[in-house]
C-alpha cells in the first residue's frame, strides 16, 4: 500500500473591524507614543482599555494615561519565534504592569536569555520606528534601569482618529487525507476514480471515507467507477468568485452533482461543453481532463439519451 499522503495547508484572510471610541482612543494613542487605560467606578485604570466593566459589566469611557514603563507579573521563553510574532529572536512573552495601570498588558519583551527574565523587573516600552495605530506600535518592551517615567497628561483627545483596523487572520497546518482518500487521489493522478464498498449495506462511497457513516464499519473493498455518469441536480452559478476567475471561468456556469456509474452517491463537477440554460437531470456526462491536472477540470455531455428518473432519484 502506497504511503499516507499530507501536505502543508494554509487558511488566511483579512479580519476587519471597527472600533468603539475607547479601543479607537488607545490605539490612536499608541500611535501618537501614548499609553490610555480607561477608569473604572472603583478607581481602578485597565490597560488595555474596555469598553465595560468586567466585574460589573457598567460602561466605561473615563480614559486616563499611563506611564511607558512597568514591571513584569508573569512571564514565559519563547525560544522559537514563529511568523508573524514580534521578535524574530528568542524573547520572553510578558504580562507587564505598566505604572498607573492595575491590570497587565501581554507582549514580548526583548532579552537575552530566560535568565535575565524574572517577575518582578522593571521594564520599559520600546515604540516602533512606524506606528499606525495598531499593538505593533509597542514593538516591544526592553529591561529598564533607569528611573521611572511619569504619564504626559495627555487629554485623550486626537486628530486623525483611528476607527477601524484589519488583523491577518492566519492558520497553518499539516493535512492528511487518511488511507481512503489517499487511494482516491493516487487514482485521480491516473484518471480513474475509485471509491470503497461497504461490508454490509454494500453502498459505494465516492469519495471513500473510511468507513461507512450509516452502518459504522470500516470500508476497505476498492470500486472503480465511471468515468461516465448522471447529473442529479445542479445550480447556476452568476457570481464570478476568485479562484474561477484565476481559472478564466467566466459566469454563468453550471455546478452539478453527479452520480458516478457503479457509485453510491454523487461527487460535485462543474458541467461544460453545453449551453448553461440547457443542462438538466439526468444528462449522461464524462469527465474532462486537462495535461497534468489531478482531477476532472470538468464533465461534458456524452451524447446518450438521458438517464430515467428512477436510476438516480436515491442519489438526490
Amino acid at each position: 500500500m502506497s504511503a499516507v499522503l499530507k501536505a502543508p495547508l494554509v487558511v488566511e484572510f483579512p479580519f476587519t473591524r471597527s472600533l468603539g471610541p475607547v479601543q479607537s482612543d488607545f490605539l490612536t494613542g499608541l500611535r501618537e507614543r501614548v499609553i490610555l487605560g480607561v477608569r473604572t467606578g472603583d478607581g481602578r485604570t485597565l490597560v488595555p482599555p474596555v469598553e465595560y466593566d468586567p466585574v460589573t459589566a457598567e460602561e466605561l469611557h473615563d480614559l486616563v494615561e499611563v506611564a511607558p514603563t512597568g514591571t513584569v507579573t508573569t512571564w514565559a521563553w519563547n525560544a522559537a519565534p514563529r511568523r508573524g510574532q514580534p521578535l524574530t529572536t528568542p524573547f520572553a512573552w510578558v504580562l507587564v504592569r505598566l505604572d498607573g495601570a492595575d491590570t497587565g498588558l501581554l507582549h514580548a519583551l526583548d532579552a537575552p536569555g530566560p535568565d535575565a527574565v524574572h517577575t518582578g523587573m522593571p521594564v520599559r516600552v520600546r515604540w516602533a520606528g512606524e506606528r499606525t495605530g495598531a499593538i505593533t506600535d509597542i514593538a516591544c518592551f526592553e529591561p529598564c534601569d533607569g528611573p521611572r517615567a511619569e504619564p504626559a497628561g495627555h487629554t485623550g483627545e486626537f486628530e486623525n482618529p483611528v476607527t477601524g483596523i484589519v488583523a491577518a487572520a492566519r492558520l497553518d497546518y499539516t493535512y492528511s487525507p487518511g488511507r481512503a482518500q489517499t487511494a482516491y487521489i493516487n487514482a485521480l493522478s491516473g484518471r480513474r476514480t475509485v471509491g470503497e464498498r461497504c461490508p454490509s449495506c454494500h453502498k459505494v462511497y465516492v469519495p471513500p471515507r473510511g468507513a461507512c457513516p450509516t452502518c459504522g464499519v470500516a470500508t476497505s473493498e476498492q470500486v472503480e467507477v465511471g468515468p461516465r455518469g448522471t447529473v442529479t441536480t445542479f445550480c447556476i452559478v452568476n457570481i464570478k468568485a476568485a479562484h474561477t476567475a484565476n481559472l478564466g471561468i467566466e459566469v454563468p456556469y453550471v455546478y452539478a452533482h453527479i452520480a458516478l456509474d457503479g457509485a453510491g452517491l454523487a461527487l460535485h463537477g462543474r458541467i461544460g461543453g453545453i449551453p448553461y440554460d440547457e443542462v438538466r437531470m439526468g444528462l449522461r456526462v464524462e469527465p474532462v481532463w486537462t495535461d497534468g491536472a489531478r482531477y476532472p477540470d470538468h464533465y461534458r455531455p456524452t451524447g446518450e439519451p438521458d438517464a430515467d428518473y428512477d436510476t438516480y432519484k436515491e442519489l438526490l
